[in-house]
């Protein structure tokens, strides 16, 4: 989404006219993600996909009326030999609104890698404030850390989680454990070994973002200041030795200790992991705890909601 979002913020932003589609509602076709968005300029260049592309035809024809001002909510039934063929699971249909994007502020915050909302009238195509029921259900949406969809009488309200990146500095197999962790969650990962590599990665982080430190090297400190100036995730490996030295250089070197308690230092919750595999479980659960504000504790000895 971050590329969407740079990149209709980018046509808006030299002029052109844009038009994007939004699914509305489906029936069938299998798990459908939420949040996706087709965008096309007024010369035909398009970004983004839809339902795997089985409705591009129907959309592309209320294209033209769109990039107009003309808002539509198409229609779009599929067969079950074009659907499987596009890797749903089976026949549906699906509402699709095609309107014209005007305000390129939501798009900008897509780009920028923190969670934005987007509500639509379907009748207008214009775009309606976030307030009252549909600032509620947005909050709601927000609050389950996934991107979604619902419907407000006649609004469409789409969230955007933003898809966390984990970096790693320090390659091995545990980073290596942690890029397929991060695989499996549909996250993305990049290792990098160096401290230029490293600082720049931290210095575009967003607030799902995720830093994992698993170099010692007190040189590595220059990438935790600039991370801990940022609004994302971040953890280090080392033993409470280890943690204990790296937070005096950073006192020392003049960060504050507020900023040093962000650190999530050993990284991971304890779940008695041993082998690099269980270590990505034990480091991403703390993650996704921390980004909920859960303790980490058993289900059964809690009692709040377990969504």
């Amino acid at each position: 989404m971050r590329e969407i979002g740079r990149t209709v913020a980018e046509w808006l932003g030299a002029g052109h006219r844009v038009a994007v589609a939004r699914v509305v509602d489906v029936h069938g076709f299998g798990a459908v993600p939420g949040g996706e968005v087709l965008a096309f300029r007024d010369d035909g260049s398009r970004e983004g996909s839809l339902l795997r592309g089985v409705a591009d035809a129907v959309i592309a024809s209320a294209v033209p009326d769109a990039l107009s001002g003309s808002a539509a909510v198409v229609e779009a039934p599929v067969g079950e030999s074009d659907a499987v063929a596009a890797g749903l699971a089976c026949a549906g249909s699906a509402r699709i609104l095609v309107h014209a994007a005007s305000d390129p502020s939501v798009w900008e915050t897509l780009a920028s890698g923190r969670p934005a909302a987007l509500a639509t009238s379907l009748t207008s195509g214009e775009p309606v404030a976030v307030s009252g029921p549909v600032a509620d259900t947005a909050s709601r949406l927000l609050a389950a850390g996934v991107s979604g969809r619902e419907l407000v009488d006649d609004v469409l309200v789409d969230v955007w989680a933003p898809v966390p990146t984990v970096v790693t500095i320090g390659g091995g197999v545990l980073a290596a454990a942690l890029a397929a962790q991060a695989t499996l969650l549909g996250w993305s990962a990049k290792d990098v070994s160096s401290v230029p590599d490293g600082v720049a990665a931290v210095a575009e982080f967003g607030p799902a973002d995720v830093l994992v430190l698993l170099d010692h090297d007190p040189a590595m400190d220059d990438v935790l200041r600039v991370g801990l100036a940022g609004p994302g995730f971040i953890g280090a490996l080392g033993s409470r030795r280890t943690q204990a030295a790296r937070r005096e250089r950073l006192l020392a070197s003049g960060v504050s200790a507020e900023d040093v308690t962000r650190i999530h230092g050993p990284v991971g919750l304890d779940i008695g992991a041993r082998s690099p595999a269980e270590t990505a479980v034990s480091v991403v659960a703390e993650v996704l705890a921390t980004r909920t504000g859960r303790a980490g504790a058993a289900l059964r000895s809690s009692d709040v909601a377990i969504h």
